[in-house]
């Protein structure tokens, strides 16, 4: 039998706390979360047809840098995440289909904590950028689901990087 799992961002009183991480070994981690934003048909169209450009500039590099800024900020905007020295951070964002892009968005860190919560936040804000450039040709833009596509480092690996 395995046992049970528990929320770790609580401490014995049941408290909301902080992970103690000191006693962890210093190791290499990445992870690589995903978002997707979809919309309409016609706004697909006309976006595909612009060249990802808006008269607020290039949405997709907008949204990189976006992106990127929010995964060094994430322990500023999620209360528990640890601040990390970030080693490398690439988002990718490419259309899925017609009407759908797919943005990607890998973090790396040598440190005791992984930075899943870096790879979610930086695909999740670069969406969010995406929509706000957008959102003038229509509110019907869809944004999500965000997850976590896989993890390296820590007690274990989860899903595929790469």
């Amino acid at each position: 039998m395995t046992p049970a799992k528990t929320l770790t961002h609580l401490d014995a009183a049941g408290r909301p706390a902080m992970v103690d991480v000191s006693g962890k070994a210093v190791g290499p981690r990445q992870a690589l979360a995903e978002c997707r934003v979809r919309f309409p048909a016609a706004v697909a169209a006309q976006l595909r047809a612009s060249g990802l450009r808006s008269a607020k500039g290039g949405i997709v590099e907008t949204a990189v840098i976006a992106g990127t800024m929010a995964v060094k900020r994430t322990h500023e905007l999620i209360p528990f995440c640890h601040p990390l020295p970030i080693d490398g951070v690439r988002i990718a964002i490419d259309w899925q289909g017609e009407r759908e892009l797919r943005i990607e968005c890998l973090v790396k860190t040598v440190h005791r904590t992984g930075v899943e919560m870096e790879a979610l936040t930086g695909a999740t804000i670069a969406a969010l950028t995406i929509y706000d450039m957008c959102k003038a040709l229509s509110h019907a833009i869809v944004l999500g689901p965000a997850k976590l596509v896989g993890k390296r480092g820590g007690k274990r690996d989860i899903g595929k990087i790469g």
